[in-house]
């Protein structure tokens, strides 16, 4: 049994899950409460992981990351950046490929809160970037929480993308989801098994947390 492609995956999703709520707190508060004729496009772009097959998204990654384009050949060259067949690749896929499981609970968080919140923090000369860290963030923790743990979990299933952009790459680029595939095709259910379980467990306790404590259970549990 070869645990690295577990503590690959685990490592992938916690680095992607973090640069995602970076990218994501100043994307989610824009499209909340941002007025642009653009923002329809945004919005668009940013969903269309949700549609779209990973393998197409991981067709143009590789495309576009390969040192035989321009693009790739320009990262290469210029910022010493190969994307295709490495980690960084693989984060910055499993990124995009997230994206809208971290912006869409946030975006609707923000969106939910009170007019007045916000109004009553200009008022008290409170900036923007203030109000949205000081006074919005602390008042859509659920939100927050799902927003982390459905990336998280997400990235953790990735299969298609990750195999186009990163290959199969023992200990750089082999992550739990392609590792399954390879024991099954190989007739290691034993292994294969054994991934699956770890992956299934753990992401239900993820998720059944995130529930309870979402839905104040711990709470009532406690008193």
């Amino acid at each position: 049994m070869n645990w690295d492609p577990l503590l690959l995956t685990f490592k992938l999703a916690l680095v992607t899950t973090l640069l995602l709520l970076i990218v994501a707190i100043p994307l989610a508060n824009w499209l909340a409460f941002g007025k642009s004729r653009i923002k329809p496009v945004v919005e668009t772009l940013v969903s269309m992981p949700l549609v779209l097959p990973p393998t197409v998204l991981g067709f143009y990654f590789l495309l576009a990351f390969s040192p035989n384009n321009a693009f790739g050949n320009w990262l290469n060259e210029w910022l010493g950046l190969r994307l295709v067949f490495s980690f960084s690749g693989l984060v910055l896929a499993s990124m995009i490929y997230s994206l809208p499981f971290m912006v869409h609970p946030i975006r609707s968080g923000l969106a939910a809160t009170p007019p007045s919140l916000r109004e009553s923090a200009y008022l008290m000369g409170r900036s923007k970037q203030n109000t949205l860290f000081k006074v919005l963030l602390p008042n859509i923790r659920p939100s927050m929480l799902s927003a982390i743990v459905l990336a998280f979990a997400h990235t953790v299933g990735e299969f298609g993308v990750v195999l186009m952009i990163g290959g199969n790459i023992p200990g750089k680029t082999r992550v739990a989801s392609i590792a399954i595939y390879e024991e099954v095709e190989i007739m290691n259910y034993g292994a294969a098994n054994v991934y699956s379980m770890i992956l299934f467990v753990i992401t239900f306790v993820i998720l059944l947390l995130v529930y309870l404590i979402n839905g104040g259970y711990l709470k009532r549990f406690w008193k």
